[in-house]
């Protein structure tokens, strides 16, 4: 290829660039929309855009190695017999068997075991190893209702209703006819090896008061044992909130624009939904004013990295965040030892999201066997138990200095933004100043 970037005279657009003028070429060879996994690439504010004031004279730090800061949640506390306890504030996003194997299925339940947090489902249903491995498990009800099952419904430790993904709200899921194996045709009641779409909304409601009594529905067939969460995607966050809260729900689940999927097209994942951090004051927001902020536990996902962004996310009002992305890189997704594989697939370790696919040489998103046979869940299963304990760590090392005994004493005062749109999103002071743009006094 050759190398332009030397001539002076040559200005690439802003609009019309390379990648953009690879798009159009494209979609007017084949007349396909472009499918893809992970989640938006276009840079958006995120959490590395706010900073922590750390304790000096008017705030007193922790001493971490000899005064405590504690990471326990509880999760259901408003109408379940028995509320689900996570010994630190991040769990595993729901990620179907389907879009995975059942060895990455496994890997995330050992690694949430063995740290105490919770695993989800995702659409699909339950598998025999994912319940085996996981202590505390969320089973995911979602519009598809693909291999939804009463009695697996019924050993879930935490039912979670879908109505909606920040990669693609108001969208359902895909799941090419190259990964509809045997085993995931039947627990989906589907053809084997023919394109899945997932329906985008419930057959059986077209409202919030339908949800109310979807809900009520679930209770029953759970004896009211397990908190039952409802997640959206964000949107118009502050009135679904509301209305979650309104039907009843134990927890509400927010997924900001960041976050990953198995498959949809590419313009819903860059151009539907908002920002994680924009999403997040609007939901606490909701709750404050609903009187049921902590007691109706909010957990936030979408392009949640390190200890920093869960610190950040539970300083804005969360109370736990979900990970998704980042607990299948964990797991060994996108390791530069398949680099040589990723190129021959036109791709390169680090870059590789064609997950619809199945041909992940990682043996994570593919239910080929014999790629699949090289994830081993019990090493995958350490791997992710290490990055959620330094996720753990990290949050803690960050409230120790802002002198928070709890990871939930955080709040919107220890944080300043970098930039107007930061503060603005956040609702903290832009850094140096006392000003909070679009704040009305």
């Amino acid at each position: 290829m050759t190398d332009y970037s030397s001539n002076p005279t040559l200005r690439e657009s802003a609009t019309y660039g390379r990648d953009v003028i690879h798009e159009i070429q494209r979609a007017a060879e084949t007349g396909i929309y472009d499918i893809r996994g992970w989640g938006a690439k276009r840079k958006v504010p995120h959490f590395d855009d706010l900073l922590f004031l750390g304790a000096s004279m008017s705030r007193y730090p922790l001493e971490g190695y000899r005064e405590k800061c504690d990471t326990r949640v509880t999760l259901g506390t408003r109408h379940a017999k028995k509320p689900l306890v996570i010994e630190t504030p991040v769990t595993i996003a729901g990620m179907s068997f389907g879009a995975l194997s059942a060895q990455a299925k496994e890997a995330l339940g050992r690694g949430a075991s063995e740290v105490g947090t919770s695993t989800t489902t995702g659409d699909g249903g339950m598998t025999a190893e994912e319940r085996g491995e996981s202590t505390k498990l969320v089973y995911q009800y979602l519009p598809s209702r693909y291999g939804m099952n009463p009695d697996d419904l019924r050993k879930a430790d935490a039912i979670e209703v879908v109505l909606g993904q920040g990669a693609k709200p108001g969208g359902g899921g895909m799941l090419l006819g190259q990964k509809i194996s045997d085993r995931v045709a039947q627990m989906r009641t589907l053809p084997k090896g023919i394109d899945q779409r997932s329906a985008c909304r419930h057959p059986d409601w077209t409202g919030p008061d339908d949800l109310a009594i979807k809900i009520a529905e679930l209770r029953e067939i759970t004896d009211w044992q397990v908190p039952i969460y409802i997640k959206v995607g964000a949107t118009r966050t502050y009135y679904d909130v509301k209305l979650a809260v309104k039907a009843g729900a134990d927890v509400v689940v927010l997924d900001g624009m960041q976050g990953g999927t198995a498959a949809t097209q590419e313009v819903f994942i860059e151009h539907v939904g908002i920002p994680t951090m924009a999403a997040i004051p609007q939901a606490a927001q909701a709750l404050q004013e609903m009187g049921v902020h902590r007691e109706v536990q909010l957990i936030v996902s979408g392009g949640i990295r390190n200890g920093a962004d869960v610190a950040k996310a539970i300083a804005l009002g969360a109370d736990a965040v979900a990970i998704g992305t980042a607990a299948l890189i964990a797991l060994g997704d996108n390791h530069p030892r398949y680099d040589e594989e990723y190129r021959q697939m036109g791709s390169a370790a680090g870059f590789y999201d064609d997950f619809q696919e199945g041909k992940c040489p990682a043996g994570i998103s593919t239910q080929d066997p014999e790629l699949s046979q090289r994830l081993d869940p019990v090493a995958a299963g350490k791997r992710l138990a290490n990055y959620l304990r330094v996720l753990t760590l990290e949050a803690q090392t960050l409230a120790r200095a802002c002198g928070k005994s709890h990871l939930h004493h955080l709040e919107p005062e220890d944080l300043v933004a970098l930039n107007v749109e930061a503060a603005a999103m956040a609702r903290v002071p832009l850094a140096g100043t006392d000003w909070v743009p679009g704040q009305r006094f």
